[in-house]
């Protein structure tokens, strides 16, 4: 079991609107959250690879893969979550082979700082729920927990998962500038049925790339909304 120094809790309510989603802080400042910033600035072919996907398997059948793995995913976060928070609980069957998958990689998690939390970065006005902040191997960082039907095989078919990570990476140095956070690396995961979870590690080098993309993302959410980039404001919402 991780040892657990869990970070005060930012305050926040999600809420949707028109399709999109957005975080509300105790303040009552709205701003959109990673996904849907990154929904919003999706490139075309992206889009058209989707449509293409849909309309081979057909609108049914790809409504049944995408509903299904919705609800494993949320049952194996909900099974990490009670375990990186030290609360026993019975796997579900859905989420078992998952859960089997992600066992070498949980085994190297420490000093859990986060789970399941929002974070906030007023600057460049976005938020998000971070799955998990932690070391990993000796190394702090921020990781996410992903479940597939088969390896990715390469960073490129993670698609926008390396950007959402530099995105709470992000948020969460600036949610935390007093606690020496100084976050740099980030670790992907990858359940996979049958089989060890896929590891992808992102190092400073690589993340700070992605979060120059990440950071054009939002500045292009911004520019097609014409909504205005929030400026500089205080740390709020800390509880």
């Amino acid at each position: 079991m991780p040892t657990i120094r869990l970070l005060p809790a930012y305050c926040a309510k999600s809420i949707r609107e028109a399709g999109q989603s957005y975080f509300v802080d105790e303040q009552g400042l709205r701003l959109p959250s990673v996904t849907t910033i990154l929904n919003a600035t999706k490139p075309q072919a992206d889009w058209e690879a989707l449509a293409q996907w849909r309309s081979r398997l057909g609108t049914a059948e790809a409504n049944r893969i995408a509903g299904t793995a919705s609800r494993r995913g949320t049952l194996t976060h909900k099974q990490i979550k009670n375990y990186l928070l030290g609360q026993e609980s019975g796997c579900p069957e859905a989420a078992q082979p998952y859960w089997e998958s992600l066992q070498p990689v949980l085994a190297d998690i420490e000093d859990v700082r986060l789970v399941e939390s929002s974070v906030f970065h007023y600057d460049l006005g976005y938020a998000g729920k971070v799955d998990c902040i932690a070391s990993y191997q000796g190394e702090p960082c921020v990781c996410d927990w992903k479940t597939a039907d088969k390896p990715k095989g390469s960073v490129e078919r993670l698609h926008d998962g390396p950007l959402q990570l530099a995105a709470y990476c992000g948020a969460a140095n600036h949610c935390y500038p007093d606690q020496d956070l100084k976050l740099r690396n980030a670790l992907l995961v990858v359940a996979i049925s049958g089989q060890p979870a896929e590891v992808f590690w992102f190092r400073a080098e690589e993340l700070l790339d992605y979060w120059q993309q990440w950071q054009e993302r939002v500045e292009l959410f911004y520019r097609i909304r014409r909504f205005p980039i929030p400026g500089t404001s205080p740390v709020r919402g800390k509880s």
